[in-house]
């Protein structure tokens, strides 16, 4: 079912928004002189860089199941795994398809109660949403830096991995509407909406603006709100000895249960250690939390961990340094580290934080 929530109605909602950019910004400039200026043609292109399942904003290229192999081992597989099975954070991106999907476009084992998972050959309808997010959003510590030819490649290996393409497939912006015939779910999605503009893109005669639903006997009172579910309350270390981005803002005390009254004493009040305050501020920057949690092991081994293995090693800084830049692998288990994007002298901050104790 098409849903907003997905990555096709996220892109809609985008390509209405660039669509309607150009006219915002001529209209500030007009209706507010001196302030702000039209948006060029280029800036705007930059950002349009969507690809409809009606295969318009795709860009010219080609690229082999052999040349995605190669990508995906360099700078995918450390995440999703070598076969597309994913480690213990990520689901996994290939299984469950068949022959017979292919063959009627609608997966069977989205159906099976007793199937085990749902991965994403099984449940993604359009190639054109694969090709769209990597090419966005991959990999996820360099988005956008692949080519236009590595990413036909990385779309054509993993379609390979479910048995959709074979080995010696070249994939192109000439033969995709090719490939989406053979998407196991492509008979998946509903087509009963006026979302998409495009020939084929719905059966709906109009759009759907009369529903009478929700105008009577509607929720007052609404209350939103927000929570850290218990296992997940102390993964990044307690928010209130932390700094806050914006305003004099405090966060929970996470050390405590949820609901004991939160006590400021003169630990969490006292001035952050500018060194402390430098990495907490580092790791958040460079996204080091997305893979290692405070004192709990999520894709990496925990700060709290690296820190004892290395306290005692007299050239823990200089080892460290390297480490963080240039990626490592087998040293914590089989899924390896990329190298990291940060300039020396913020990676050896970190080394330091580390070799002082990873204490925040």
């Amino acid at each position: 079912m098409f849903s907003f929530l997905e990555p096709s109605g996220i892109r809609a909602l985008l390509a209405l928004v660039l669509s309607c950019s150009a006219g915002v910004a001529l209209a500030q400039v007009k209706d507010f002189p001196g302030i702000g200026r039209a948006a060029t043609p280029k800036e705007i292109a930059a950002w349009d860089i969507d690809v409809r399942p009606d295969f318009k904003g795709l860009p010219k290229g080609a690229g082999s199941v052999a040349l995605g192999q190669e990508v995906w081992e360099s700078k995918c597989a450390h995440c999703h795994g070598i076969f597309g099975e994913s480690g213990e954070v990520f689901s996994p991106l290939v299984g469950g398809t068949t022959a017979g999907d292919i063959k009627t476009g609608r997966v069977a084992r989205l159906t099976d109660a007793s199937f085990p998972g749902r991965t994403t050959l099984m449940k993604v309808p359009t190639v054109s949403t694969l090709f769209d997010y990597i090419n966005r959003a991959m990999p996820w510590n360099a988005p956008k830096s692949l080519s236009v030819d590595e990413v036909y490649g990385v779309t054509a290996f993993l379609l390979n991995l479910g048995g959709i393409l074979p080995d010696n497939y070249v994939m192109s912006d000439k033969n995709i509407a090719e490939v989406q015939q053979r998407m196991p779910n492509r008979n998946g999605m509903s087509l009963d909406h006026t979302m998409w503009p495009g020939k084929g893109l719905t059966t709906a005669k109009a759009a759907d603006t009369r529903n009478t639903a929700c105008m009577t006997n509607c929720e007052t009172g609404a209350k939103i709100s927000s929570f850290l579910p218990d296992y997940a309350r102390n993964a990044h270390g307690n928010l209130a000895e932390q700094s806050r981005g914006v305003g004099a803002q405090h966060g929970i005390d996470t050390t405590k249960p949820v609901g004991e009254p939160v006590k400021r004493d003169a630990a969490i009040a006292k001035p952050a250690d500018p060194a402390k305050l430098s990495a907490t501020v580092l790791l958040n920057k460079y996204s080091c939390t997305a893979c290692h949690a405070a004192e709990a092991k999520l894709v990496g081994p925990s700060f709290k961990e690296i820190s004892k293995k290395y306290a005692e090693r007299a050239d823990a800084v200089a080892y460290l340094t390297g480490k963080i830049r240039a990626g490592s692998v087998g040293v914590w288990g089989p899924i390896p580290m990329p190298a990291q994007s940060l300039g020396e002298a913020d990676a050896a901050l970190l080394a330091q934080w580390f070799k002082s104790g990873a204490s925040r």
